[in-house]
């Protein structure tokens, strides 16, 4: 495993909750387009949002616009995903993942390294 993510949690709708995805080895998250996605139960993974190695450039899937943020800390070597206004429909385990090409990154074949996944719940 070369990611980690981490923070999810169980929360009401209207709550708000962040995650953190950092690395279990020696990489450098500076070097990756980095992303989140989700998987629902019963569903395929599924984009969430992604951001420039610098993090100058972000893009969201239209579920989460307006909601979800995605931002970096390469100081820390951490990314973040923050969810605002959840809704029961974000109920799923949310992975972060990198990827070693510059542009954004939508597809899940696109990321070359994986993280284990953070279990969020959103109770209505």
């Amino acid at each position: 495993v070369q990611l980690q993510a981490s923070g999810g949690g169980l929360v009401q709708a209207g709550d708000s909750l962040r995650l953190s995805c950092t690395t279990t080895s020696g990489l450098r998250l500076e070097n990756y387009v980095m992303g989140w996605f989700r998987q629902a139960p019963g569903k395929e993974r599924e984009f969430v949002a992604t951001i420039s190695r610098l993090g100058e450039s972000t893009f969201y899937a239209n579920a989460v616009k307006g909601r979800f943020t995605i931002f970096r800390d390469n100081a820390e070597n951490t990314v973040y995903l923050q969810m605002n206004s959840m809704g029961p429909e974000d109920t799923a385990v949310y992975f972060c993942a990198g990827d070693l090409g510059v542009l954004l990154a939508t597809e899940l074949d696109e990321y070359d390294y994986w993280g284990q996944g953070t279990l969020v719940t959103v109770s209505s």
